[in-house]
């Protein structure tokens, strides 16, 4: 099949709700690609930070086959060896003492919203289930999600809304105006990604932090994309040296696999029982034999070397004629240009180059596993493309 029946078979059948680049990706090895017909391409995208390792990783393929040969999917009534030890993993990398297992970030940030009012009705009773998040977040497509969103532009179409969410400024004293005594948690991205890779300030996160604890309002720390060693730590709250008392993750996670996690810390541990959440793929065991592998290959040499790699496109990047700024933590980049960021976008594709957009700029988001010279490449193509 061609691209173009591919692509005429998609407007047929598939709803329209994606503006797709006109491209097909067919196959690839780590962070180089290749279109049905053969076109290469260099991969800064990972399927918007979800292929952490690039594709067709070996010692992933090999985990999730291995799964696939005992069970593909057990309900949650059960107990599966994959989902136990992928809880424990991530217990013992971030001290959460419970996790919640699901298929997305939205769904992670859904369990998230939700134990954080059952936290408060359980200690306060009812009328404490006020959330506060940051205006120019994002933190997912449901209801609540898209309601727990700080963009307007998102918020057209779906009224009514779910009542009790705010929006701040992302500073402390933004956090503290809006905050009420019915507040129950405030929402964080680290780095608003969708945003426009926008990372908040250290000190005044710390201020929120403090301010969350003298009040007894959670904390929760939204990282579905800056988590699983995208920011150089393998959650960003690492790098802001805070507590968080509940973080969401998903996309990296499972390397390529639909799978959300949110992890719950020591105020939370006990707040969800029998019945009050639950999925029926959440914790699939494929998916979380995959998320195992990745997260053992997380350790921190890796990590050091994403750092550096984050030094060096940060560097490199930060010299290109028509860039005002760089912006970002780790491999997740984001170019401001006196240009069309989608225009640039697909000129870089028809060049070779993957490269995704948030807002008005070039974000970057590539394989942790990128090589050096598939960085030279990428980093070429950038720059013929933005300084022209």
């Amino acid at each position: 099949m061609s691209f173009t029946e591919t692509k005429k078979l998609d407007e047929k059948y598939i709803a329209g709700t994606y503006k797709r680049f006109e491209t097909e990706i067919f196959e690839g090895q780590g962070a180089t690609l290749y279109s049905e017909d053969g076109k290469k391409y260099i991969d800064f995208g990972s399927g918007i930070a979800v292929n952490s390792f690039g594709v067709n990783d070996q010692i992933w393929k090999d985990a999730v086959i291995a799964q696939l040969n005992k069970v593909q999917h057990a309900s949650n009534l059960y107990y599966t060896r994959p989902q136990a030890e992928l809880a424990k993993l991530l217990c013992e990398r971030t001290g959460a003492k419970k996790v919640f297992f699901s298929n997305s970030g939205a769904e992670a940030n859904e369990c998230a919203i939700k134990a954080a009012r059952k936290y408060s009705f359980d200690k306060y009773g009812e009328g404490r289930y006020e959330i506060v998040t940051l205006k120019n977040s994002f933190h997912g497509r449901t209801m609540a999600t898209l309601t727990a969103t700080g963009q307007d532009a998102m918020h057209k179409y779906f009224m009514p809304f779910l009542d009790g969410f705010f929006y701040a400024e992302p500073t402390y004293e933004g956090v503290r105006k809006v905050c009420s005594k019915k507040t129950c948690a405030v929402m964080l991205e680290l780095v608003q990604g969708e945003g426009g890779v926008r990372p908040l300030e250290i000190e005044q996160v710390k201020e929120i932090e403090l301010f969350c604890k003298k009040n007894d309002i959670l904390l929760i720390i939204d990282e579905v994309q800056t988590g699983n060693g995208r920011t150089g730590k393998l959650y960003a709250f690492e790098y802001y040296g805070i507590q968080p008392d509940i973080v969401s993750t998903a996309k990296g996670l499972a390397g390529g696999l639909p799978l959300g996690a949110t992890m719950l810390f020591e105020k939370c541990e006990k707040v969800l029982g029998a019945g009050d959440h639950g999925s029926t793929f959440g914790g699939n065991p494929v998916a979380c034999a995959g998320a195992i592998s990745i997260l053992k290959r997380l350790d921190k040499e890796l990590l050091l070397e994403v750092q550096g790699k984050s030094a060096y496109m940060f560097t490199h990047l930060g010299r290109i004629k028509n860039v005002i700024k760089v912006t970002g933590l780790g491999l997740m980049l984001g170019l401001e240009i006196t240009k069309n960021a989608r225009e640039v976008a697909e000129e870089c594709l028809r060049r070779g180059l993957i490269v995704l957009t948030a807002k008005d700029k070039i974000r970057l988001l590539p394989p942790l596993t990128i090589k050096k010279d598939e960085i030279d490449t990428g980093l070429k193509i950038l720059n013929e493309v933005i300084s022209e």
